[in-house]
């Protein structure tokens, strides 16, 4: 399709308000062409789609969040009783203009893999951005897999949407033994990466939560043993940032699979500038709130019911 059919098909749609039916008259065209050129407008830039926190009910929640926790959050409004899939799709799309506006030149963007982070990936507009670096921050290979395909289809699509360079970790998500971990972190290659992720200066990252509602990638897809879950549930895990558990109260130290875990603890984590969680779902309240207490984040996107539960929580505690 022409740029200026794209164009004008955007101008008619979101400056002069007329429907997609009146727009592929107009054109001669389908109104399904007329769907796709929008998509493609805000795909090369042409359309930009900010979202302002309301004053009311989303604002409140926001401000409270804010007060609690210190972070700067905005509070995606999602209709009661929508399905879980549907409420990630649009806390991910304000997420990604978040994101945007996040991202300058010069950016060193640490990645953190994940189900709620692939999600936010859809949505990042095709708007390339000057010497953007993309790094992961924690490793993706199991027993069971390597993680590579997946990783790197989602590294790639960001990677391509804002024109980076892209630094893949590779090391497995987690070690069999500190030992080995330990030894890693001393190969030069390995270094590289580690250092590359200390030069951060944006995060991305979701929350992993034991018993979400849609399991984390990291929970389901044969990163832990029956046995692993066993040990966080008797340490009081709540869920991960970054492939690392924290409890319900924010502390991580003394849980024995962060031993072993590649992604940088929460203390590795605030030493980058801006640091934005993204998160969907009253099943994560829990880990969402610990994340919250552990200084995890500056940013954060939420939906209102997660945003309240873990409000909620937060007083009762």
């Amino acid at each position: 399709m022409r740029d200026s059919m794209i164009h004008k098909a955007a101008t008619m749609y979101y400056l002069q308000g007329q429907t997609m039916e009146a727009i592929a008259s107009h054109l001669n065209t389908s109104r399904s062409s007329v769907s796709r050129m929008l998509a493609q407008a805000r795909d090369m830039g042409i359309v930009r789609i900010s979202v302002t926190p309301l004053e009311e009910s989303e604002g409140h929640l926001a401000r409270q969040l804010q007060e609690a926790f210190g972070v700067s959050a905005w509070v995606v409004p999602v209709r009661p009783g929508a399905s879980q899939v549907r409420r990630l799709s649009q806390v991910a799309a304000v997420a990604a203009e978040a994101l945007m506006q996040l991202v300058v030149p010069g950016t060193v963007l640490g990645f953190a893999w994940g189900n709620t982070t692939s999600e936010v990936v859809r949505y990042i507009p095709r708007q390339p951005v000057a010497d953007v670096t993309l790094v992961q921050l924690n490793g993706a290979a199991s027993r069971e897999t390597t993680g590579v395909p997946y990783v790197g289809a989602i590294m790639a699509e960001a990677a391509q949407a804002l024109g980076a360079r892209s630094v893949h970790f590779p090391v497995p998500a987690f070690f069999d033994y500190p030992e080995t971990k330990e030894a890693m972190w001393r190969e030069g290659s390995i270094r590289q990466v580690l250092d590359l992720q200390r030069r951060c200066t944006v995060a991305l990252f979701g929350v992993g939560g034991l018993t979400a509602e849609i399991p984390s990638h990291v929970y389901a897809s044969g990163y832990l043993s029956r046995e692993d879950l066993d040990k966080l549930t008797a340490e009081k895990v709540v869920g991960d940032v970054c492939t690392v558990f924290i409890r319900e109260n924010g502390t991580f130290r003394g849980i024995e699979l962060n031993q072993r875990a590649t992604g940088p603890t929460p203390e590795g984590l605030k030493r980058i500038e801006r640091r934005l969680c993204v998160v969907a779902g009253v099943s994560k309240a829990r880990a969402l709130l610990g994340a919250l207490r552990a200084q995890v984040a500056t940013d954060l996107v939420v939906d209102e019911q997660t945003a309240r539960q873990v409000l909620r929580l937060a007083h009762a505690g």
